[in-house]
């Protein structure tokens, strides 16, 4: 599919990838930003974890109603937030407000207990194809993260699932949550070239809709957690998995 010439490299020793491989191919990519939660680690799955461990014994039917609390509470106060009807608050004040709601209906007065599950989104497992797929990618481009995690939360996330960016970038730098348009500037004025030499990659339509509106291209990955597409989307790749995309950005 795409070719990438093939140059003299030097190897980056903090990412282990070709410092000097070609960012430019045939497919009209430069630069590639991911999406985090959802995208490259499971966001569920890790909370679902550190719920069982706050409250032991905890049988699925629990489990699940825990997390459907910590999960619309999120959701809420970020749409709230994008309305305009809250000031900015980063996702380590809205998770330890979701912990708090969580320990109250779990019965949990351990504060230790409290404190540490209100750091579970620090805690997310990869995807079993994130780390290599991220690691081939960034042999042949420049790969950056974009979160609506706040920046110490996506530090330490990226350090616990293994996730080597050249640049992970945080929405609070700019106290919105994707898809406000200002998000997505944020990664464009890092990639510092046009939007259409840009791709965006997630697991989440509504982020990629996000990104396309400012004429970015899109790629979107299925996960089993995540927004699928609709009929009416029309993003420029859609792929089954990590593997796929990245095979077909670096085909010779």
């Amino acid at each position: 599919m795409a070719e990438i010439q093939d140059t003299d490299t030097d190897i980056d020793t903090e990412t282990g990838a070709d410092a000097s491989a070609p960012i430019s191919t045939d497919v009209g990519i430069d630069v590639v930003v991911f999406d985090v939660l959802g995208t490259m680690v499971d966001e569920p799955g890790g909370l679902r974890t550190e719920i069982r461990d706050a409250v032991p014994g905890s049988d699925d039917a629990l489990v699940e109603e825990l997390l459907a609390i910590w999960q619309q509470h999120s959701e809420r106060e970020q749409q709230r937030i994008t309305e305009g009807h809250r000031a900015y608050a980063g996702t380590e004040t809205i998770d330890r407000e979701a912990a708090r709601r969580v320990a109250d209906r779990a019965g949990i007065t351990d504060p230790a207990t409290v404190a540490r599950l209100a750091t579970a989104g620090r805690r997310l497992p990869p995807w079993d194809d994130s780390v290599a797929g991220l690691a081939q990618l960034a042999g042949h481009f420049p790969v950056v993260g974009l979160s609506n995690a706040a920046r110490t939360a996506l530090l330490q996330l990226n350090a616990y699932a293994g996730l080597r960016w050249h640049q992970a970038l945080s929405a609070e730098a700019v106290s919105a949550y994707k898809p406000a348009p200002e998000v997505y500037r944020l990664a464009l004025d890092t990639a510092g070239c046009p939007p259409e030499r840009v791709l965006m990659v997630a697991a989440h339509a509504w982020d990629l809709r996000g990104a396309q509106a400012l004429g970015m291209r899109t790629a979107y990955v299925r996960r089993p957690v995540g927004d699928p597409p609709t009929d009416s989307d029309t993003f420029d790749w859609r792929f089954d998995g990590l593997h796929e995309l990245v095979s077909a950005l670096t085909a010779k």
